[in-house]
């Protein structure tokens, strides 16, 4: 069974507890505030009220054989540092972190961290682009340059079977699954399936043939206001982070 330690419950601590806790996850908590603790203790195998910084404490509570843990000490800069890195010395293989700035998330790498997360910044990464495309619905950033998207099937497209369409050979992007409409379930997609025009397909590729996909113009679009496609397509290469010299 895969298990979990979660040192700090703040927000990002928490949403992590909300997230898993009807999985099938051995999850441990550690927090020095007595109400949030006792918030979560009965979904939790082992919970401490303890200080996180206390590295004896962390050797006695943290197995040596755990898979995950995960700190969110709010803006305990110091803190988080000191805990991450004593982790580190204990041959935690797999360190999440929540960091504050990016000064504070190139320090945690130093010290062992093996994922940051910038809530903000990646709430800001997800959203965004979906505010101004009415073609992409949903965006999941996997790496500097490789993402899933959920995005609109085109016009020019309608009717076609996804062989047909010769969806990956055309866009460079690997389709995973479909669905109808927002409220579906996802389902898996064939060679044979009909594609339809406004069917929502997830795709998966690189952040620059997914923005290729976004920014170009369906056959029979009739917009022609070439300054604001100048301008979409300004701010999708730069989200993107593609094209740099």
């Amino acid at each position: 069974m895969l298990s979990i330690a979660i040192i700090g419950l703040g927000t990002f601590g928490e949403k992590i507890i909300d997230t898993i806790q009807d999985s099938d996850v051995d999850i441990i908590i550690i927090d020095k505030d007595r109400d949030i603790v006792e918030k979560y203790k009965d979904i939790a195998r082992d919970s401490y009220i303890t200080d996180a910084i206390d590295s004896n404490m962390l050797h006695k509570i943290i197995p040596e054989d755990i898979d995950t843990v995960v700190v969110d000490l709010g803006a305990q800069m110091e803190s988080s540092i000191l805990v991450t890195n004593e982790l580190k010395k204990m041959g935690i293989k797999k360190i999440v972190v929540k960091a504050s700035s990016n000064q504070h998330g190139e320090i945690l790498k130093i010290v062992g961290a093996t994922h940051i997360v910038f809530p903000d910044e990646d709430a800001a990464q997800r959203i965004t682009p979906l505010l101004i495309s009415s073609v992409l619905f949903d965006y999941i950033k996997l790496s500097s340059s490789f993402g899933i998207a959920e995005i609109k099937v085109k016009q020019e497209l309608d009717g076609k079977t996804l062989a047909e369409s010769r969806f990956r050979q055309t866009y460079n992007l690997n389709v995973i699954a479909y669905r109808e409409h927002q409220e579906d379930e996802f389902i898996d997609i064939q060679g044979a399936t009909t594609l339809k025009e406004g069917m929502r397909v997830l795709v998966a590729g690189s952040d620059e043939n997914i923005n290729k996909y976004i920014e170009e113009k369906s056959d029979n679009s009739t917009d022609t206001k070439s300054d604001k496609k100048r301008k979409s397509s300004s701010f999708f290469g730069k989200f993107f982070n593609f094209g740099k010299k």
